[in-house]
C-alpha cells in the first residue's frame, strides 16, 4: 500500500523488495501517511544493496538525490564527512535518542555529533536455521559444534537431503565466511581483520582455517553451488529441499510471510562456535541534503521510525529486532528475543558484519568479497595465495581515500 504523492512527499531510495520487506515498508508508509507525508517509493532491487548504492551515487553526482536513502554502516560516517547528509538533531535531541538507543547504534547514527540517520532495526547474521520437522522425523539433534554439524550433515546427505542451502552470490558467500572467521578466531581476531585491517592478522593460521572450512562446506551444498537470490535459497529451505541454512534473520521473516514455516516448524540457533556473538547489521534511513522545504517531513520520518510502536511492528515483519534499549518484547518470537538479549548484553558480544557494511569502508569490503568469492568458486586457488592477496588489500586499498572534506550545513 502506498499513499499518493503530495506536497510533503519524500522519495525514499532502498532495496527492500521481498514479501516480508514490503510488509515492513508498508508499516512505515502507513504511519507516515498518518502524519500527512507520502512515501514515494524508490526501490532498487539488488540483494545486498550493491545496485542501490550505485544508483544513489549517480543521482547525487547528477544533482538529483532522493530526500531519504537506505544507507547502512560505515557509509553513514563517510557520507556525513562529505557533507552529503542532513542532520535531524531536533528530532534526535527532543526525542532523547541518546537515552533510548544502544551505544553502538547511537554512534552509528550520530557519527560526528549530529543525528543524520534514523535507525530501524538490528539483524543478526550468524544464524543457523534448521527445519524442525525434518530434524524430528530423522531423529537429528541440533548441532552446537562443527563436529556435530558434520555428523548431522552426513546423515542428511545419506538420506538424499541437501544439508545446507547456499548461493554462490558474492555477498552470500562472504556472509557465511564471516561467521566461520568468527567461529575460528573469536571477536578480537575478527575485528583485527575487518575493522582494524591489521595486515599481520591476514597471515594468521586462523584465517587459513576459516577459508579452508568455507571451501570444505561446499560438500554439503547443492553441487554445483548455484548463484541465486537469497529468497530462492530460502525457498529451497522452506520447501524441504535443504535442512539447514546460514542466513541473517531476515530469512525468518520471509518464511513467516510466505506462511510455509512458523515458530513451531522453524528452528534457529547460532552458527556453531559463535553462540556468544551477535554478528550484526543495522538498517538505517539517512536524510540527504536537499531543499530546506523537505526538512519538516524528514524530521517527522525520523520521529516515526523511532516510535516504540513502529519499532515493534516493523521489526516483527522484517525479522530484525528494535534498536531501543527498552522495547516492546511481546511481538518478538524466541529467535528475536535471543537476538535482542545478546545484543543488549554489551559491546563484547557485538561484532560488525563485513558483508553488510558495518565493519569497514566500501572499497575494502568489495575487494575482500571479490577475493573470498574467487577462492570459493575456484578450488585451484591456494589458501596461501588468497591470504596474501587479502593482506595486500589490508595494507593498501583502505589507504587510498583522500582526506574527508569539512562538513557543510
Amino acid at each position: 500500500m502506498y499513499a499518493p504523492a503530495h506536497a510533503e512527499g519524500l522519495q525514499v531510495l532502498h532495496w527492500w523488495k521481498s514479501a516480508s520487506e514490503r510488509k515492513a515498508v508498508d508499516v512505515l508508509v502507513s504511519r507516515l501517511a498518518d502524519e500527512g507525508i507520502s512515501w514515494r517509493d524508490g526501490v532498487i532491487p539488488s540483494g545486498s544493496g550493491v545496485g542501490a548504492s550505485i544508483v544513489l551515487r549517480s543521482r547525487i553526482l547528477a544533482g538529483d538525490a532522493p530526500e531519504v536513502a537506505q544507507l547502512n554502516g560505515v557509509l553513514i560516517s563517510e557520507w556525513d564527512s562529505l557533507g552529503l547528509l542532513l542532520d535531524v538533531d531536533s528530532t534526535g535531541i527532543n526525542g532523547k535518542w541518546d537515552k533510548l538507543l544502544f551505544p553502538t547504534v547511537l554512534t552509528l547514527v550520530q557519527p560526528h555529533g549530529h543525528f543524520v540517520a534514523a535507525p530501524l532495526g538490528i539483524h543478526r547474521i550468524n544464524t543457523l536455521f534448521f527445519n524442525r520437522k525434518l530434524f524430528a522425523q530423522h531423529g537429528l539433534a541440533v548441532p552446537q559444534t562443527w563436529a556435530e554439524f558434520e555428523l548431522v550433515a552426513a546423515k542428511l546427505q545419506r538420506l538424499g537431503i541437501v544439508p545446507l542451502a547456499q548461493s554462490s552470490e558474492p555477498w552470500q558467500v562472504v556472509s557465511l565466511f564471516e561467521t566461520l572467521v568468527l567461529a575460528e578466531g573469536g571477536a578480537t581476531f575478527y575485528r583485527d581483520l575487518f575493522v582494524k585491517k591489521n595486515a599481520a592478522a591476514f597471515a594468521d593460521e586462523r584465517l587459513a582455517r576459516a577459508l579452508q572450512h568455507l571451501r570444505y562446506l561446499k560438500k554439503w551444498m547443492t553441487v554445483p553451488v548455484p548463484e541465486r537470490p537469497w529468497t530462492e535459497v530460502t525457498r529451497q529451505f522452506a520447501d524441504g529441499g535443504a535442512a539447514m541454512m546460514v542466513m541473517g534473520d531476515w530469512a525468518k521473516a520471509e518464511l513467516y510471510a510466505w506462511g510455509q514455516l512458523n515458530e513451531d516448524s522453524l528452528g534457529c540457533t547460532a552458527v556453531p562456535g559463535t553462540a556468544n556473538y551477535h554478528l550484526y547489521d543495522i538498517d538505517t534511513l539517512a536524510m540527504l541534503s536537499a531543499s530546506k522545504s523537505y526538512r519538516p517531513a524528514q524530521e517527522k520520518l525520523a520521529k516515526v521510525v523511532m516510535s516504540a510502536a513502529v519499532q515493534a511492528d516493523y521489526n516483527q515483519l522484517k525479522g530484525s529486532v528494535p534498536v531501543l534499549r527498552n522495547p516492546d518484547m511481546t511481538k518478538m518470537d524466541s529467535c528475536a528475543r535471543a537476538s535482542w538479549k545478546l545484543f543488549a548484553s554489551g559491546a563484547v558480544a557485538q561484532v560488525p558484519s563485513l558483508a553488510h557494511r558495518m565493519a569497514t569502508d566500501e572499497i575494502t569490503k568489495d575487494a575482500i568479497i571479490a577475493e573470498v568469492h574467487r577462492y570459493f568458486l575456484d578450488d585451484k586457488i591456494s589458501t596461501a595465495d588468497t591470504q596474501r592477496r587479502l593482506g595486500v588489500i589490508a595494507r593498501t586499498v583502505s589507504n587510498t581515500f583522500a582526506s574527508p572534506i569539512s562538513r557543510k550545513r
